[in-house]
């Protein structure tokens, strides 16, 4: 695992939305926003047990997550990529703490896209390489 720096740590926790490129057997890419929460030098976020990134990730777990900061002032222009591997959280105490942290970063999560362990997973993200800019 490679620790983030702390000021890109504090990019990636601070950041609202995150990219994430899976691949799938095809190799064809898939790219989706996602709500993210970071804990422990590792990112989360959840997803339904059917997604496609789901798919793709039992398939191949590389995959790649980008955080960017943005403005209209180029010379401000901030962002970190992870290459990592997922593993899933599928349920359990552990399931629990990170929707528990994943709500009290969004809110609205609960009441427009509640987390149940019967339809949704975390993805657990392991850092293995980072560029930022």
């Amino acid at each position: 695992m490679v620790r983030l720096r702390k000021d890109l740590a504090k990019i990636v926790a601070l950041e609202r939305v995150a990219r994430v490129a899976t691949v799938g057997r095809n190799g064809r890419p898939h790219v989706v926003p996602v709500c993210h929460v970071a804990d422990n030098g590792r990112l989360y976020f959840a997803t339904g047990r059917d997604s496609l990134k789901v798919r793709h990730l039992r398939a191949n777990p590389n995959l790649a997550v980008v955080v960017d900061v943005y403005a209209e002032d180029w010379s401000v222009l901030k962002g970190v990529m992870i290459q990592g591997t997922a593993a899933f959280v599928e349920g359990g105490p552990r399931f629990r703490t990170i929707r528990d942290l994943l709500y009290r970063k969004y809110p609205q999560y609960p009441e427009t896209s509640a987390i149940g362990e019967r339809d949704s997973v975390m993805i657990e993200i392991t850092p293995r390489h980072v560029t930022s800019w």
